[in-house]
């Protein structure tokens, strides 16, 4: 499969698989976080998941789906350097951790950490790799000897015309979806129990 039908396949997993689980949790007071498990082979869904931090502040969205990941009889868990991870952000300090401790070779996210501080103000991330690694925004080595990491937006920026127009109307369209659940999210966060909400 090429890198267009790769995106298209990310793009749908975020957008049919991952955003319906979001929908219900932000609904619950959670924060609009996803994560999903594909095998590398034909890139079949293995599960996908949402952030869950109003039943425990550990349950990001890429923390809760490698909880449910591992809760897979191990008969049906495929070994996760089989696997691509994707997240619909960029992985915080604790979801990095946990994604190499698990053994992932990749990931790829959809919205930066930027865009998590920036247009949907959860800024933690960044205050985190600052004040805890002193490290600045794209500090982190997004390839190293575990994993080696990809931004979807960058992948689409270097396709050729006609795929980078219709995947970029495609990111444009998931990100409206993003921003009406972030609103949801903000307008209710003081009710929950998230202690960095």
């Amino acid at each position: 499969m090429s890198d267009v039908s790769l995106i298209t396949r990310l793009l749908d997993v975020i957008e049919h698989d991952i955003v319906p689980k979001t929908e219900a949790g932000v609904a619950h007071g959670n924060k609009l976080f996803g994560a999903a498990i594909l095998r590398k082979e034909d890139r079949e869904l293995v599960l996908a998941e949402t952030n869950n931090e109003t039943e425990n502040p550990l349950w990001h969205g890429e923390m809760h789906c490698l909880k449910r990941f591992y809760e897979l009889p191990k008969a049906d868990r495929p070994d996760t350097k089989d696997c691509l991870f994707v997240a619909t952000h960029e992985p915080c300090s604790l979801c990095l951790s946990a994604i190499t401790w698990t053994g992932f070779d990749n990931f790829y996210y959809l919205f930066s950490h930027e865009d998590s501080r920036d247009s949907f103000a959860i800024p933690h991330d960044l205050k985190i790799l600052k004040e805890v690694f002193t490290l600045d925004p794209g500090g982190y080595r997004a390839e190293n000897a575990y994993w080696k990491s990809f931004s979807l937006r960058k992948l689409v920026r270097d396709l050729p015309g006609a795929d980078r127009a219709r995947l970029e109307a495609r990111i444009a369209g998931i990100a409206k979806i993003y921003d009406g659940l972030s609103a949801e999210y903000q307008g209710g966060k003081d009710d929950n129990d998230i202690p960095l909400n």
